[in-house]
């Protein structure tokens, strides 16, 4: 029974106190009421906090739309972390891109010169999309982490501390209203003392006064002390700021090195490509020219304008004098092959072999012959020499 009675002691009790700040708080944005105004460090601090607050939301969401467009994987992941599971590994766009490449290619055959171009290019897509799943997990950790750990952490608790600021200011204030109600009450009650029953009022609006001195000095006690927690927490924000940098130079550091890997792949598979005929390398006969990069530009890129001479890639006339060779010729390998059985001829790029075309062979191969070995080559693999 006892404790039923201090529940509802303290549920009327918390009940009062509630609307006490609802009617001081109405009174403020009506003007009826004075406003205790917090000092101008703690009113900066805590436009700093919720500044950084903004904007690290904003980072935080759209540097997962930069590491995962797709927004639907990006809500599976979220339901697998707050169920504090594993989200399952999933084949990422690049490596998706080259195994089609790489299918298209073996099934187009590896000796033909698309076939091949495509398993190389699949087998860089999917290191780049190696790359991409490092540069997302590195990232996730050293740059998402932190951010949402404040967000969900230390953000949450300065809300608290804050609101909690707010109420005791408005028990401060409601106090205040309190005090100054009473004192003008009593002031009243002391120029009308003529009666005996105007004299009780005066007792009372004294006792009302002192009740309400009391009351304002425990209230303020709570709002100073409220004030320095709050303040506290808030400082802390500049060291929020230095891990964040820190944060920030590894997620920089990330990219640099994801960025890196990509271009040497890219680099890779240039120097694959380059020494592919040239019938194969143009576009409606259209020579590929790369743009030249800003003159303040620091970046380093590969030249691809290397003359046709210098990459050894034949032309037209030359595939021309291929497929009318008679006679053992000598042809430089232009790139490697790989026979596809065992009528064909394995090559190494920049090796000499001698060529000779067979009656009745497809124009498109002649038979090849170095030391013992002999079997048929594609043409557009071999440049003839002088």
């Amino acid at each position: 029974m006892n404790i039923m009675d201090f529940n509802v002691k303290k549920l009327a009790a918390d009940a009062g106190t509630f609307l006490s700040r609802a009617v001081q708080f109405t009174e403020e944005k009506l003007g009826q009421a004075e406003k205790t105004e917090l000092d101008a460090h703690l009113e900066n601090l805590l436009s700093k906090a919720e500044c950084t607050k903004i904007w690290t939301e904003k980072i935080m969401k759209q540097t997962e739309v930069l590491l995962q467009p797709n927004p639907n994987a990006r809500i599976e992941e979220f339901v697998y972390e707050k169920l504090d599971r594993k989200a399952p590994s999933r084949i990422n766009n690049p490596e998706l891109l080259g195994q089609y490449m790489i299918d298209a290619g073996t099934e187009f055959g590896p000796g033909t010169a698309y076939g091949n171009a495509l398993i190389k290019c699949g087998e860089t897509q999917k290191r780049i999309g190696t790359a991409d799943r490092e540069l997302i997990q590195t990232s996730a950790l050293n740059f998402l982490t932190p951010l949402r750990n404040f967000i969900e952490g230390d953000y949450k608790t300065i809300a608290k501390e804050r609101k909690l600021l707010q109420n005791k200011r408005l028990d401060l204030d409601a106090a205040k209203t309190r005090l100054k109600k009473a004192k003008t009450a009593d002031t009243r009650a002391s120029q009308l003392n003529s009666t005996r029953h105007e004299g009780d009022n005066i007792m009372i609006w004294a006792e009302e006064v002192t009740k309400s001195e009391q009351e304002l000095r425990i209230t303020q006690s709570e709002f100073d002390r409220q004030a320095e927690i709050t303040r506290l927490l808030l400082e802390g924000i500049s060291s929020t700021h230095a891990h964040h940098l820190r944060c920030l130079n590894d997620f920089v550091e990330a990219q640099m090195t994801y960025y890196a890997q990509c271009y040497q792949y890219m680099v890779d598979l240039q120097k694959q490509l380059g020494s592919f005929p040239s019938n194969y390398l143009c576009n409606n006969n259209q020579s590929s020219v790369q743009p030249l990069p800003p003159a303040s530009s620091n970046v380093i890129v590969p030249s691809v304008m290397a003359s046709t001479s210098g990459l050894g890639i034949s032309s037209p006339s030359n595939l021309s004098d291929l497929k009318e060779c008679t006679g053992n010729r000598k042809a430089r390998v232009l790139y490697d092959y790989d026979a596809a059985n065992s009528s064909e001829l394995s090559l190494l790029a920049d090796e000499v072999i001698t060529v000779f075309s067979v009656i009745g062979m497809d124009s498109d191969w002649l038979m090849g012959e170095r030391g013992n070995q002999k079997g048929r080559v594609p043409i557009t693999y071999l440049e003839l020499l002088n």
